[in-house]
């Protein structure tokens, strides 16, 4: 079944078309990844991100491109941030809102034209940020100004490339170009994790090896069950009659998902959680002070429980935050009474609007413990049974991703299939 299923889309000349090009942005995204700014010390970085969890788990996404310090190394994290910021800012400036919001398609394209605005001086903060926090823990060098200005251009150019190579993707129509770069970027780590494996093979941890296999298969059936479980409401239209027409008078549904904030909580709760760890290293050495206070700030990071009591805890406040942005409950009454939709048995308006809320918030409530077990659930499996290697297979933002793309593709390219078959009856 499968293979008949590859098959048809190879013999789909448009359809192979479209998946050439993507692996050939992935090829091209692999050989950036890997071409490094020149004067840094490779050994100081691979020994500063094995040590550093934070830093290794950004490493992660970029697919190693952040440990090579390569002109890539910042990955899409500037366009998302960006993107982030101006979804935010929706809640304070009202025209931005209503850009976003009711404005359709033409407003979503201005509102990502500002996004693409903003990537550059986030990647040249970022870039920044990145070569400070190196030169302060001495992987890096002293660099003069001119050389910062220099290796600031190149990291910018290198998130601005890596930003429109996503587009590209995006345009082929089998899915999002962001996600699909961060895919790719996380699965390109396979070969490693694969020869640590190997490497470190040893039939006496066969028991941790099962077990670690077994949560993985676990983790993912779930993600893959609570990513596509949606809470049907039932919508009605009422009948219209236009001159000799009748319009209305049909019901639908209107589907919640049981995880609407998808990663993002995740990759919130991760930036929080550097700020202190950023902010306890640049503290060292500035007196006594300054060091019981990095030292404290090292015991709360350090530590399994309290680390991972607090990651929950603000995944489930993100969830619940970011989720207020996205989904308005009485933006969605407006537009179903404007239309002249209902919920059978309630009243249009603002009971329409609390109705909406009392779904949402329950459906929210699972979801969001569901994203806090997840984004935990890697450190977890790694205290029983020791193993490192594969941990996007257990849990976090990169299983979440990896799922969400897998499964987002595979439903762009059944879409493509069926358009071509219409086409050809």
């Amino acid at each position: 079944m499968f293979g008949q299923a590859l098959v048809n889309i190879w013999r789909n000349k448009e359809l192979r078309k479209k998946i050439l090009i993507v692996l050939v942005i992935f090829a091209a995204f692999r050989v950036l990844a890997n071409i490094p700014v020149p004067g840094v010390n490779a050994a100081k970085l691979t020994e500063f991100f094995s040590q550093n969890q934070m830093m290794g788990l950004l490493n992660i996404f970029s697919g190693g491109a952040l440990a090579r310090f390569s002109i890539v190394m910042l990955g899409m994290g500037p366009y998302i941030t960006a993107v982030i910021a101006l979804q935010l800012a929706t809640m304070i400036f009202p025209s931005l809102e209503k850009m976003y919001k009711e404005e359709g398609e033409a407003g979503r394209q201005k509102f990502n034209q500002y996004g693409r605005w903003l990537t550059a001086p986030l990647a040249a903060l970022q870039g920044y940020g990145m070569l400070a926090l190196l030169q302060h823990q001495h992987v890096i060098g002293y660099f003069s100004p001119l050389m910062i200005v220099n290796y600031l251009m190149a990291i910018t150019a290198g998130a601005l490339l890596l930003m429109w190579l996503g587009e590209l993707i995006t345009e082929q129509g089998i899915g999002n170009g962001v996600s699909l770069l961060i895919f790719a970027g996380i699965v390109a780590r396979t070969p490693t994790y694969l020869g640590q494996t190997i490497v470190g093979w040893s039939v006496n941890r066969l028991g941790s090896y099962l077990l670690f296999f077994a949560a993985a298969l676990f983790m993912i059936t779930l993600v893959v069950l609570v990513n596509e479980a949606k809470r049907n409401i039932p919508i009605s239209y009422t009948k219209r009659v236009r001159g000799y027409k009748v319009y209305g008078g049909t019901s639908t549904y209107l589907p919640i998902p049981l995880n609407p904030s998808g990663v993002m909580p995740i990759i919130f709760a991760l930036a929080i959680l550097m700020f202190p760890q950023m902010l306890s290293q640049g503290m060292t050495g500035w007196g006594t002070w300054g060091n019981k206070i990095a030292a404290g700030i090292h015991f709360f990071l350090t530590n399994p429980w309290l680390y991972n009591i607090s990651y929950f805890l603000l995944v489930v406040g993100f969830a619940y935050f970011y989720t207020q942005v996205t989904f308005d409950p009485k933006n969605v009454a407006e537009n179903l009474q404007k239309s002249g939709g209902f919920i059978p048995g309630i009243r249009p308006g603002e009971p329409t609007a609390r109705r909406l809320k009392f779904i949402l918030y329950r459906c929210l409530f699972v979801g969001a413990t569901f994203l806090g077990l997840v984004a935990v659930m890697p450190s977890l499996i790694q205290g029983v049974t020791g193993l490192t290697s594969f941990r996007f297979l257990i849990g976090g933002t990169a299983l979440l991703i990896v799922v969400s793309v897998v499964l987002d593709t595979y439903r762009q390219i059944k879409a493509q299939m069926k358009i071509r078959e219409y086409e050809n009856w």
